[in-house]
Order: C-alpha cells, then structure tokens, then sequence
C-alpha cells in the first residue's frame, strides 16, 4: 500500500512539474553549488506526501493504496484516528521516501512486526494504531471508513 501511494503521488508532481521533481534525487545536483534547488524539490516531495497521507487519512480513514487493499487504520479502541494521530502517522512515514534509510527502516519495521504478536509496526505503536481488514472489523468500528 505503501508503495501504491508513493507512486500516486510521485507521478502527479512528476506531471506538475515537468519531471523536475525528480531533481530530489539528483546526486549531482545535491553536490554542486546549486544544491539549493535538489533541496527545494525534495522539501516539495516530503510536503506533498505529508500532505497526501493527512488528507486521505482524514478523508477516507486511510490512504488510497490501503483503500485499494482492503486496509483500515483506527485508533488502538477501534474508534476513528484523531487528527493529530493523521498528523504523526503521516510525519513517521516520511522516511521511508529517503533513499538507504528506506530500505533500513523497512526492514527494522519488517523484522518488528513479524516478532509482535500485535503485527503493529513502530509507526502504529507510537501513534496507537492499527491496521486491520476494513470488512473484518465489527460494523460499528467501520462507520467512519470510506
């Protein structure tokens, strides 16, 4: 799902921007005196998806890849997330756009889930989340999930 959204995202800045968005990822330009303008694409991608993760969040209770995979995300009680929780959630997700630190994090958050008996990853312990199958989940507890 993860994956789903950043292409959602990406591809729409990549059709704003004329393909500059790509310039976040520009080794050569973060190196050279210019860099300001790699700094200023990447700031861009990681506002853009904050953005993306909060509004869908907010909107639909989850974001549109988890939509696409039957996923819900709720508070711990099973009640709606505030939005503070949409706020810090989506903030933690951010490091999974930085190239290296991605791939480690996602397999500390791979090796962390698969040990907890929950299946939580770090981002939902610290926010007091889950995520379940939106039909699994009693009628009552997925009212607000659209």
């Amino acid at each position: 799902a993860l994956t789903v959204d950043v292409v959602i995202v990406t591809t729409l800045l990549m059709v704003v921007s004329g393909w500059q968005i790509m310039n976040a990822w520009n080794l050569t330009l973060w190196s050279s005196p210019d860099f300001h303008y790699a700094l200023g694409m990447a700031f861009i991608l990681l506002v853009s998806h904050w953005l993306y993760w909060r509004w869908t969040g907010m909107k639909f209770s989850r974001s549109l890849g988890q939509r696409m995979f039957g996923l819900a995300v709720l508070a711990e009680d099973g009640s709606a997330m505030t939005s503070q929780m949409w706020d810090e959630r989506a903030a933690r997700k951010l490091v999974f756009l930085i190239p290296i630190l991605n791939i480690i994090q996602g397999l500390r958050e791979l090796n962390r889930i698969a040990k907890r008996h929950t299946h939580q990853s770090n981002i939902d312990l610290h926010v007091g989340s889950i995520v379940a199958h939106a039909y699994s989940l009693p009628p009552a507890n997925r009212k607000h999930i659209k």
